[in-house]
């Protein structure tokens, strides 16, 4: 069975970075999908950026996230990473480690797409101060 373990939450002030973790591990299909989501409190859960091994969408970002984070793996490692930097206090959420067995990163875009992811890690916080 699939699982994730997200770490590397924290507090920063506006401008500083974090990176995130995830370590994922059981899966048992070729292709795969790994993303972050996060939500604010009263705030719906949106998926933030992606990474996948099936050549129909690779990696992906929001919009409201690019040129800011970057995400990678590790695949020696099982990890995935979102380096975040440039962080503003509206990037202050819950973060979590998802990931989805045979899509590619355009299952994580569109608004709700958390409705059928089926693997969640643990969310992290990340808190932004002015």
């Amino acid at each position: 069975e699939v699982q994730l373990q997200a770490s590397g939450g924290g507090e920063v002030q506006a401008g500083g970075s974090l990176r995130l973790s995830c370590l994922a591990s059981g899966f048992t299909s070729e292709k795969y999908a790994i993303g972050w989501y996060r939500q604010a409190p009263g705030k719906v859960r949106e998926a933030i950026s992606c990474i996948s091994n099936h050549s129909d969408s690779r990696i992906w970002y929001v919009d409201s996230v690019k040129g800011r984070f970057t995400i990678s793996s590790d695949n020696e490692k099982n990890m995935v990473y979102l380096q975040m930097s440039s962080l503003k206090p509206e990037d202050t959420s819950t973060y979590y480690c998802a990931a989805e067995p045979w899509v590619s990163c355009r299952y994580f875009t569109g608004t709700g797409s958390f409705r059928g992811i089926d693997y969640w890690g643990k969310g992290t916080q990340v808190t932004v101060s002015s």
